[in-house]
């Protein structure tokens, strides 16, 4: 019998099918509007867990599909490189291409219009970290997503200055979220000043192409910055993530989880806050 690790304790376990067959396991905890948080590498680790619990914590129904990785399984070097090297052999992730969506943000989509069908509100969230940041951007191609954002999005590779400028989606995606952004959708972005996973071009480029609609919020992790975040800091929201008074990467949370609330019309008083 297979048991749930304690830091998934909370969440109702289930699968969810797409239409071509794909099938994955969910994890849900909350109520009120969905927001769909696509882990990073390795997987769901209990880190990624706490932060869906602080979605739900907000009035809203945190939903993780399990797309790589052991879910509940900590972090650990060996495990992040195995997890890694198992994306990057799927025909599931684009992990070089510069102008190609990856396959898996198809059954993201299905799932999203899923969640919005079950919870209601005005549409869902979503939020990708690392190897699935730009999956949300990929994602609100559909109507149904109102509220995407990208965590230290790093895909595709930045190996050279196309890829660092590059979003990871097909041109013909990218002009249907411009087209979203010109009706009012909302896009927003979090990274470290200093990573070179994620690199500043995209941001820079998001900035120029989306203009105020595009809320890019880059946490400074420059040598002797005054909280210390180290020069390689990633996760704005796991890992690297400070939950002290005050600190950058708490401002950062704050501002994520209000702009769920405000684009999916949670009210302040079903805020758990």
């Amino acid at each position: 019998m297979t048991t749930t690790p304690s830091s998934l304790e909370g969440y109702e376990a289930s699968t969810f099918v797409s239409s071509n067959g794909t099938k994955r396991e969910i994890f849900r905890t909350g109520s009120g509007p969905a927001v769909i948080v696509v882990h990073e590498v390795p997987g769901i680790t209990p880190l990624v867990a706490a932060f869906g619990q602080k979605v739900a914590d907000r009035g809203m129904t945190a939903v993780l599909p399990n797309l790589f990785g052991t879910p509940g399984r900590p972090m650990s070097i060996s495990y992040g490189l195995s997890s890694f090297t198992r994306a990057c052999v799927s025909r599931e992730f684009t992990v070089m291409a510069t102008n190609r969506t990856s396959p898996i943000v198809a059954y993201l989509r299905e799932l999203a219009r899923d969640e919005h069908a079950k919870c209601g509100g005005p549409g869902v969230g979503a939020v990708g970290m690392c190897l699935t940041g730009g999956f949300a951007l990929a994602m609100s191609v559909d109507p149904t997503v109102v509220a995407p954002a990208l965590s230290q999005p790093s895909l595709p590779l930045p190996t050279n200055a196309l890829r660092r400028r590059s979003l990871g989606l097909s041109d013909d995606d990218y002009s249907k979220v411009r087209r979203r952004v010109a009706d009012n959708l909302c896009v927003m972005g979090l990274r470290f000043s200093g990573d070179s996973k994620s690199p500043g071009e995209r941001f820079a480029r998001l900035r120029g192409d989306l203009g105020e609609n595009f809320i890019g919020v880059e946490i400074d992790s420059s040598p002797l910055n005054p909280w210390g975040y180290p020069k390689n800091a990633h996760s704005v929201l796991t890992e690297n993530y400070s939950d002290v008074e005050g600190s950058p990467t708490r401002v950062a949370l704050e501002e994520l989880l209000t702009f769920f609330t405000t684009r999916l019309g949670v009210t302040p008083a079903s805020n758990g806050s």
